[in-house]
């Protein structure tokens, strides 16, 4: 058997799922997982699936034969096959906490993905990339030449069919023409603590505040710094007892956890923009192994 993933967003209407299911059982396809949710506030409807072709239908047949439903209901819909392991570009610069994480799941099977390359504006990880056998390459990156060092990036992204970009603390903010271009394929992670605590060592900066709670957000970036769409967060309690230092070493394990549960949604076709929020349909207990190890 085959296992594919249909993602669907569309406005909401009665009939989708009848007409999704109906497809389907024509196709001798088998339902293994579905999750929806319907936006009332929006008047939107979300919706994955999770299903076995039984009868060898190629993917190419499916999209073909999927392509009334998608123009009767007006949806933006993709059928993706289940064993797909997606490409993806990470982007460090001199904090490599969240890196390491990433590349350590990948070698475990956790993130079945394809690692195409890993760009910097610095050499810190050089010698670990290539020691893992990934494309590394140093953009350094300047008020002077950011346009040129942009068009580089591109032309990675291009040149190694990269579908998704992870900024695993890459400190260089990108361009509003980036950001457009490869509009939620984004992902990136940081502190919690914005907006109270701008600029420099901001866990210092909550340490001599007293926070309580200190935290990691992961969100697909838009053009508006650290403000695009939520894809996970968490937290960590802090006591009086301890250091500006264990603030840093416990952010760096939360932010390295909330990282690699948004890529692990991404790539699972798990989240769907909803204008400035997003709808992440949870793995459910029966897929989180073959999710987990691909």
């Amino acid at each position: 058997m085959t296992t594919y993933i249909l993602t669907v967003s569309c406005k909401s209407t009665r009939g989708i799922v009848a007409a999704i299911s109906g497809y389907l059982a024509e196709q001798g396809c088998y339902i293994s997982d579905s999750s929806q949710f319907d936006d009332l506030e929006t008047g939107l409807f979300f919706m994955r699936l999770t299903f076995e072709s039984q009868e060898g239908v190629s993917l190419a047949a499916l999209k073909d034969g999927f392509e009334p439903v998608k123009t009767r209901f007006d949806m933006n819909a993709e059928i993706h096959d289940g064993a797909h392991r997606m490409k993806v570009l990470l982007m460090v610069s001199r904090f490599g906490h969240c890196l390491n994480d990433l590349l350590y799941r990948w070698k475990i099977g956790a993130l079945p993905i394809d690692i195409v390359g890993v760009v910097s504006n610095h050499f810190d990880y050089q010698k670990v990339i290539v020691n893992h056998d990934i494309p590394f390459h140093h953009i350094k990156v300047t008020k002077e030449n950011k346009p040129q060092a942009e068009a580089r990036l591109m032309d990675v992204v291009e040149q190694s069919g990269a579908e998704l970009i992870v900024l695993a603390r890459y400190m260089q903010v990108l361009s509003d023409a980036v950001c457009q271009k490869m509009s939620g394929r984004v992902i990136n992670i940081h502190h919690s603590f914005l907006p109270s605590f701008k600029g420099a060592n901001p866990y210092k900066q909550a340490f001599e505040r007293g926070v309580k709670l200190i935290g990691a957000t992961a969100h697909y970036v838009t053009a508006d710094l650290d403000e695009g769409p939520i894809i996970e967060q968490d937290v960590a309690r802090i006591t009086h007892a301890q250091s500006p230092e264990d603030y840093v070493s416990i952010g760096r394990d939360v932010e390295s956890q909330v990282l690699a549960r948004a890529v692990h949604a991404h790539i699972h076709y798990r989240t769907f923009i909803n204008g400035n929020r997003t709808v992440v349909f949870p793995a459910s207990p029966g897929s989180y192994a073959s999710e987990r190890m691909g």
